[in-house]
């Protein structure tokens, strides 16, 4: 007699091209209990973080033995970053078989990707798209930021002054209390900018995660984490600001 297993859907695709996008429009949609597995994020859970915000009722899987334990009423994420191999999760996914869903660019040729899934979706269309020769990431947990100086470093940073940069994005806390998440990809419009849906901080420096993750060519690591290091306000100016904007609330309130 067969054992129900939960159904698993992994997720996998070029760097910036919408896999999280897709998830969180799947979860949007999703009825009855929802799971999220994202291996490989280390201590930068950026994507894990924004749906996290935005979906606070979803259940996050932390290894992959847990899917194991799961109903069959469930239903589970896997999103495999594009520097993963998918050779390596391949028996994994066998055996809780799991659907596998490419999200990748119109038109993209033939690739390791087409060959792994049992389904291709459009994604972004991004023009001129160079391979990624580097991935950098960087903790920021405590680090806070005023709004001009971080704008000013991600104007640079998606403007090329620290080498080709393919895809950026990073969870900001900025010195009023917000949490942001800051998204680029190289061939689109832009940048998108989101609040995330936590409590304003403000009581001293933050101890919820905030990150950011550089894929691209070239690009100066070193330059990239000691301007970081200076947009990061001091004690004072932050304990200044906080006191500020407390009393502001307070008065707004009381009024």
């Amino acid at each position: 007699m067969s054992v129900s297993q939960p159904t698993v859907i992994a997720i996998a695709g070029a760097a910036g091209v919408g896999k999280t996008t897709w998830v969180r429009q799947q979860l949007s949609q999703a009825t009855g209990d929802r799971f999220y597995f994202c291996p490989g994020v280390g201590n930068v859970p950026i994507d894990l973080t924004q749906i996290m915000s935005e979906f606070p009722t979803i259940q996050v899987l932390t290894e992959q033995q847990e899917v194991y334990q799961l109903s069959a009423q469930a239903t589970v994420y896997i999103e495999l970053g594009f520097h993963l191999d998918l050779a390596s999760a391949s028996g994994f996914l066998d055996a809780v078989a799991a659907k596998r869903v490419a999200v990748l660019p119109l038109g993209a040729e033939k690739s390791d990707w087409h060959d792994w899934a049992d389904q291709v979706v459009e994604g972004a269309t991004i023009a001129n798209w160079v391979e990624p020769s580097h991935l950098q990431r960087a903790v920021l947990t405590g680090q806070v930021f005023d709004p001009a100086s971080l704008n000013l470093f991600w104007f640079e940073l998606t403007e090329a002054a620290y080498g080709q940069i393919c895809r950026a994005k990073g969870i900001f806390d900025l010195v009023d209390g917000r949490a942001v998440c800051f998204d680029f990809v190289s061939g689109l419009s832009g940048s998108t900018y989101t609040e995330l849906n936590l409590h304003r901080w403000l009581d001293g420096r933050p101890e919820r995660f905030s990150g950011i993750e550089v894929v691209g060519q070239a690009a100066d690591q070193a330059a990239i984490a000691q301007t970081l290091a200076d947009c990061d306000l001091s004690d004072a100016a932050i304990a200044h600001y906080q006191a500020q904007l407390k009393q502001s609330l307070g008065t707004e309130e009381a009024g």
